[in-house]
């Protein structure tokens, strides 16, 4: 029996008003797809945003899309918040066919980190006692990020 491979891609942007997710699905041929919907679940809130898509979507979402931000929609964008999101993605029938991702977004304390980076003095030579362990925290920092994304 054919059936629907579901596969969702997200990617890590430094945009801090933007998430982008695509559909990287494999659809069978003779099974038409019907309902196609994301379920997205923001850190820190307790009701889905129900986002109806078609399939080969590519989105870019802002909190007005993800129903956080309500005013000046168009002429503000707001920062998302980082985060683990769940993002559930489903086609009829929906009780069976879906998949479901938690995703570590870190947009924000990455910035935060590249400014750090960009406070550095580092010259062509070796860096003074002190900017040589601020860096081996950052780097031990960065691990820390990798490791809670890998879980």
């Amino acid at each position: 029996m054919a059936k629907h491979t579901l596969n969702l891609e997200v990617f890590d942007t430094r945009n801090t008003c933007i998430f982008l997710i695509k559909d990287t699905s494999i659809y069978a041929d003779n099974v038409p797809v019907e309902c196609p919907y994301l379920d997205i679940l923001l850190p820190g809130f307790s009701c889905t945003t129900r986002i109806e898509v078609t399939p080969g979507f590519d989105l870019s979402l802002t909190a007005c899309d993800l129903n956080i931000q309500t005013r000046d929609c168009g002429v503000t964008m707001n920062d998302l918040p980082d985060g683990v999101y769940s993002i559930k993605y489903s086609v009829a029938p929906n009780e069976y066919v879906f998949v479901e991702y938690n995703y570590l977004r870190v947009t924000n304390l990455l910035n935060k980190l590249d400014n750090i980076y960009c406070g550095l003095n580092l010259s062509n030579c070796e860096p003074p006692y002190k900017t040589k362990e601020k860096l081996k925290q950052i780097r031990e920092i960065e691990s820390y990020i990798k490791a809670a994304r890998y879980m």
